[in-house]
């Protein structure tokens, strides 16, 4: 746009000094072919003949008039172009060899250009040689003009429409050609964020190939450092439980007071190394990319395994899942999530456990695990929540089932939500991110 006002201005420019150079040429030629015939008045030779200036109105217009006209009938001298009227030139400004240049109303109402000069014409009166100064004025009609530039407009106009949208169409191309190996990097990014993927794979230009590389290798280190944190883990998982199991072996061995404080500090703690273990392997987990685990075959393997655990109860342990619904995290923690919740079913349900796992919007699914057991109050669903309390002791488990799994849900953004079942005992439901 800035452009176009610029040559625009420009070729105004040009098109004005070309009109006023012909306005100067025209008024020399007017200047050279006046001369004094009779006082107050000049004649024109023959060779000022112009035929701009015989048309009527033709846009074309001289004038001569006396410079301080003393003489009653002095009037104007004019071309016949302006037929019976005469011209008042205003706003004048100074230019160069004494001219002075200006604006004026046409005969028809047109704006004119109009360049003045005052001359001195030598005349002979009553036998001696004299001068006499006359005003030249010479106009143009601006109309001419102004059309020329509207055309150069127009046209300027439809060539820089043309150019901008070409140019728009070259940036677009080069932008999707330029950009292509980066979006390929960001779908290879998404591949791996949802597991279909452990590592930038392909071919990409030598300027995309080192940061391609350096992910690699960012991928792989973060791999390797979350496995050894996992192995520390489970290690100290074990070195734990050790003394704690020789611990309560003892206390169950020796009855009195101070056996039985030992066993309940011994349940504690296996009940918080538990619950920390678990938060911490769950934490390291979530810096891993790549992470994506079916639904089907985890809660398939999981309702086997745990019926068999209760094999006393006879169960029926219903599973309801969407073909191809994913969980965007590990295998571990999906199955420490749904075990707990499951077995807790498993724990309370006399007959029946239906578990359902469907997509939802916003790129997240649940998965409901409800049974026909007794179920909880509202007051009772809170507190469990909360601070993960067991309200039979005559069920085997530490109580903190709920509280892993909500600590566990929390790190990869979902939650966990307690209700009535529609089968009459519990229903939780689990709202994690899904993998697509």
């Amino acid at each position: 746009m800035i452009g176009g006002f610029v040559l625009s201005g420009i070729f105004r420019g040009a098109v004005q000094n070309s009109l006023d150079d012909r306005l100067v040429f025209d008024l020399d030629g007017l200047i050279a072919a006046a001369e004094v015939d009779a006082p107050e008045h000049v004649t024109l030779q023959d060779r000022f003949a112009d035929p701009r200036f015989e048309r009527v109105f033709s846009g074309w217009y001289w004038q001569i008039e006396p410079d301080g006209a003393q003489l009653p009938e002095s009037q104007p001298q004019t071309s016949r172009s302006l037929w019976d009227q005469t011209l008042a030139p205003e706003t004048l400004a100074n230019g160069a060899n004494n001219s002075v240049w200006g604006y004026a109303k046409g005969p028809d109402g047109q704006r004119l250009r109009v360049v003045e000069r005052l001359i001195a014409l030598p005349r002979t009166a009553e036998g001696r040689e004299d001068t006499q100064t006359f005003r030249f004025i010479v106009a143009s009609d601006l109309s001419e003009t102004d059309a020329d530039v509207g055309r150069f407009n127009q046209t300027l106009f439809w060539a820089f429409a043309a150019f901008s949208l070409g140019l728009l169409a070259a940036i677009a191309i080069q932008v999707r050609v330029g950009l292509r190996p980066l979006r390929r990097v960001s779908e290879a990014l998404v591949r791996i964020r949802e597991g279909r993927a452990r590592k930038l794979e392909g071919q990409f230009p030598s300027e995309i190939a080192p940061l391609a590389s350096e992910l690699n290798s960012l991928i792989a280190h973060s791999a390797e450092v979350v496995g050894r944190a996992r192995s520390h883990v489970a290690n100290l998982a074990h070195f734990l439980k050790t003394p704690l199991t020789v611990l309560a072996n003892e206390a169950a061995s020796t009855p009195g007071p101070l056996a039985e404080t030992v066993s309940r500090q011994v349940v504690s703690m296996r009940r918080q190394v538990d619950h920390y273990l678990a938060r911490a392997r769950a934490a390291g987990a979530l810096d891993v990319l790549g992470s994506r685990t079916e639904l089907a075959p985890v809660l398939n393997d999981l309702a086997r395994v745990l019926k068999r655990m209760h094999a006393e109860k006879d169960l029926t342990i219903e599973v309801d899942v969407v073909p191809g619904l994913a969980f965007r995290g590990e295998r571990e923690d999906l199955e420490e999530m749904a075990g707990n919740l499951i077995d807790n079913a498993c724990k309370w349900a006399p007959h029946r456990i239906a578990v359902e796992a469907k997509p939802l919007d916003g790129g997240r699914f649940s998965l409901s695990v409800e049974d026909d057991g007794p179920g909880l109050t509202a007051e009772e669903r809170s507190r469990a929540m909360q601070r993960g309390e067991r309200f039979d002791e005559s069920v085997p488990g530490t109580g903190l089932g709920l509280a892993i799994v909500r600590d566990i849900a929390k790190l990869y953004g979902g939650d966990i939500t307690l209700g009535e079942s529609t089968m009459g005992g519990l229903a939780a439901r689990l709202e994690l991110p899904r993998s697509q």
